[in-house]
């Protein structure tokens, strides 16, 4: 990303009088902490923000208590249709904006923040690196580049997104820069024991009945080196648990070391299959994800597929090993 992008970000959210922020459907915490953590820091300097992603109705994950700043949220449907600055947050492409993308078509000057390797090209101001750990740590930079004091309830936020992102700092993009931007965000006051059990230790019964269905189901196919198992809706509806429920069913899946690669298929309830795929360190998963339309990182990506969940298996399969998918 060159400076120039950031001052340019940075020049045209400083002072202005109202900015609509967007993050992608069914958001993380990065993509909410980015999105809320920039919002606070615009009010705090004057602006009248508005803040939404495309999930219809608005659905606000058990997590996200823990951030400050929900009343930004508005429904897709009362968020502008035509805003002067338009920002959005954590967004690999243009279809994960959803319904908003109509907004962002029509937006006058349209910032995108992002940090995915597969970023598809979007924004007349773009703020994209894919060597950050993150969009929060992209986010901070641009509070910096505005100018005035971070807030707690941005450092707040955006921790919650720095730390989600790297996997608790595990993770191969968490620089020295990116520990040293999480220390300085402690040194706000918030809890963050709280935020952490919270983001991490909040799971609901129904979760673990999933988990249980799902560990049932997993496969390890050695000679393809990948682990993989899939969620129905039907498992959702029987547990009484939401489509966010298992989000975290791919951390349990990806920690058997015997193979590189962890998929896991959940059906989503318009009948698709979201596809979340993890590696070791042996794939370039962005690239696999991107042959089916979806994209992400070197070792975090994720697409839809319209097929079953053996077929969509068939066709990941396929693509590991080279060869093309069957018609």
């Amino acid at each position: 990303m060159e400076r120039e992008a950031m001052d340019r970000a940075a020049a045209a959210l400083r002072g202005a009088p109202k900015v609509a922020l967007a993050c992608h459907i069914n958001p993380d915490a990065d993509a909410l902490g980015s999105m809320l953590g920039l919002a606070h820091h615009l009010v705090a300097h004057g602006s009248e923000v508005v803040c939404s992603f495309s999930n219809e109705p608005l659905a606000i994950p058990d997590w996200a208590e823990g951030l400050p700043g929900l009343d930004l949220l508005v429904e897709a449907r009362d968020f502008p249709d035509a805003p002067e600055i338009m920002v959005t947050c954590d967004c690999a492409s243009f279809d994960r904006l959803g319904v908003l993308g109509d907004a962002a078509t029509r937006a006058t000057e349209l910032v995108w923040i992002d940090h995915h390797r597969s970023n598809d090209g979007y924004g007349t101001i773009r703020v994209v690196d894919p060597d950050a750990s993150s969009t929060c740590e992209l986010v901070a930079g641009l509070i910096d580049a505005i100018g005035g004091e971070m807030s707690d309830a941005s450092a707040l936020c955006l921790y919650a997104g720095l730390v989600t992102d790297t996997g608790r700092f595990q993770y191969e993009a968490a620089t020295p820069e990116t520990l040293r931007l999480a220390a300085r965000l402690r040194e706000h006051p918030f809890d963050h024991a709280r935020l952490s059990q919270i983001l991490y230790e909040n799971n609901r019964a129904a979760y673990l009945d999933v988990l249980g269905v799902a560990m049932e189901r997993a496969r390890l196919e050695r000679e393809a080196d990948l682990v993989w198992t899939y969620v129905l809706w039907s498992d959702l509806e029987r547990a009484g648990a939401g489509a966010g429920d298992v989000d975290d069913l791919i951390d349990v899946l990806r920690s058997a070391r015997e193979a590189d690669t962890a998929a896991l298929v959940k059906q989503q309830r318009d009948g698709r299959f979201k596809v979340s795929v993890r590696s070791r360190g042996g794939r370039d998963l962005s690239v696999v994800a991107a042959s089916f339309g979806g994209g992400g990182h070197r070792l975090a990506a994720g697409y839809t597929s319209e097929r079953g969940p053996l077929e969509t298996i068939e066709d990941l399969r396929a693509v590991l090993d080279g060869r093309s998918v069957a018609s």
